[in-house]
């Protein structure tokens, strides 16, 4: 049993609750295809045993969260708030804006008007700001929660839109699906995110992960606008540019509405000399990473590849052999063309690969968060822990995939 689920059932007992109403959510890590869900490109997030634990206290006349992950760390950490559109709260990065954001989720999207609220209790495994989806894991256990409490039939998928609804539309936080679906479907998933989305588990059940916390904090909503700002600049440059008409009609003027996957990059290559260096860098990224996520694809599912796509990854007939080269590749590329890594997550990389990692390869949205590896076996996790936190890392784990949300009564 984690110590927060156990911090929850203690709390719990300590308010005379002998019959314990617990959900939880997974984190998530991302395993390949790294900041391009919000492009419209499919992704693989994996869903990890760290979770976000809700207890339940009992029914009120409104909304009363005590967090105490915040609690510990000496901040405030209760937020009262209206069964049903709760307004939010003007405290920066304030935690009961994810939970508020919820309802009104429910109220705007599903026309779901609670009748009661809940005195509810929180922690969770996951450390904040990590790159480790703590955010969402907090939603999609709320959303997980309100469902069970009060019957409102949602299914897991409907539990992941809602939960995306809440951070992406009204608390405006430039996020893509990736986070929320991973938590609230669980296990290895490609998804693709543009609506209709459409979810595969993918047969990863039996690989063997780490993943280290570097210590260094970070937020999405530091990075993903100044990075979909900078493709936005480069698109409007190509599109000033004499394309031919069947490239040109497939530019956006932002980077969620030009059609990437219809572009082939030896088709724009030769324009993106023509626009400003940094933002040839960031469409560049976004078609090298899809090439090698295509590659890995194929490589799960067991398909043959073609001599192209041996000659980017070199020929081996081990699956790990070749899943970890294309994590290596597309580090590399967040590093190198999205500039997303800082010296001390590449010292910390540098130590796990040395210490017999396959390959390491930043989880999240980068500059600090967590590193995820691929490993061969279970017996190389410690030492390669130990070497990530010689060298900087504030702590790790051995990773299995979680099935996603429950309900622990």
């Amino acid at each position: 049993m984690s110590q927060a689920l156990k911090n929850i059932k203690t709390y719990l007992e300590e308010k005379n609750r002998r019959k314990q109403i617990i959900s939880c959510a997974p984190g998530r890590a991302d395993f390949l295809n790294t900041h391009q869900d919000y492009k419209g490109l499919p992704v693989i997030p994996i869903a990890i045993n760290l979770y976000t634990y809700i207890g339940v206290i009992r029914e009120s006349d409104q909304f009363t969260v005590t967090s105490l992950t915040l609690s510990r760390e000496r901040t405030d950490y209760v937020d009262t708030f209206p069964c049903n559109n709760p307004p939010l709260d003007n405290r920066n990065k304030w935690f009961g804006n994810y939970l508020r954001s919820v309802i009104k989720a429910l109220n705007k999207y599903k026309s779901i008007k609670l009748e009661k609220g809940l005195e509810i209790v929180i922690d969770s495994d996951i450390p904040l700001g990590s790159g480790l989806a703590s955010s969402a894991a907090l939603e999609v256990s709320f959303t997980t929660l309100l469902n069970y409490w009060f019957c409102l039939g949602l299914n897991k998928k409907e539990i992941a839109e809602i939960s995306f609804l809440a951070e992406n539309t009204i608390m405006r936080i430039p996020c893509g699906r990736l986070d929320q679906y991973s938590s609230a479907i669980g296990g290895a998933i490609l998804i693709n995110p543009n609506p209709p989305v459409q979810v595969e588990k993918l047969p990863l059940e039996n690989i063997h992960l780490v993943i280290v916390d570097s210590g260094i904090r970070h937020s999405v909503s530091e990075i993903h606008p100044i990075r979909q700002r900078e493709i936005n600049i480069g698109l409007q440059e190509l599109l000033n540019l004499d394309l031919p008409s069947n490239i040109k009609e497939k530019i956006g003027n932002h980077y969620y509405d030009t059609k990437w996957r219809e572009i082939k990059i030896e088709q724009i290559e030769k324009y993106l000399d023509k626009i400003n260096s940094i933002s040839q860098k960031r469409i560049m990224f976004t078609f090298l990473m899809q090439e090698y996520t295509d590659i890995a694809i194929k490589i799960i599912r067991n398909e043959k590849l073609t001599s192209k796509e041996f000659q980017k990854i070199g020929y081996h007939k081990d699956k790990l052999t070749m899943l970890g080269i294309i994590m290596n590749k597309q580090h590399e590329l967040l590093r190198d063309y999205y500039d997303v890594s800082l010296p001390e997550i590449e010292k910390i990389r540098n130590a796990m690969l040395n210490a017999g990692a396959l390959g390491v390869k930043i989880s999240g949205a980068g500059m600090g968060g967590s590193l995820i590896a691929l490993i061969r076996k279970k017996k190389d996790a410690n030492k390669i822990i130990e070497k990530a936190i010689e060298n900087g890392a504030s702590q790790g784990w051995y990773i299995k995939i979680s099935e996603g949300p429950k309900i622990i009564s």
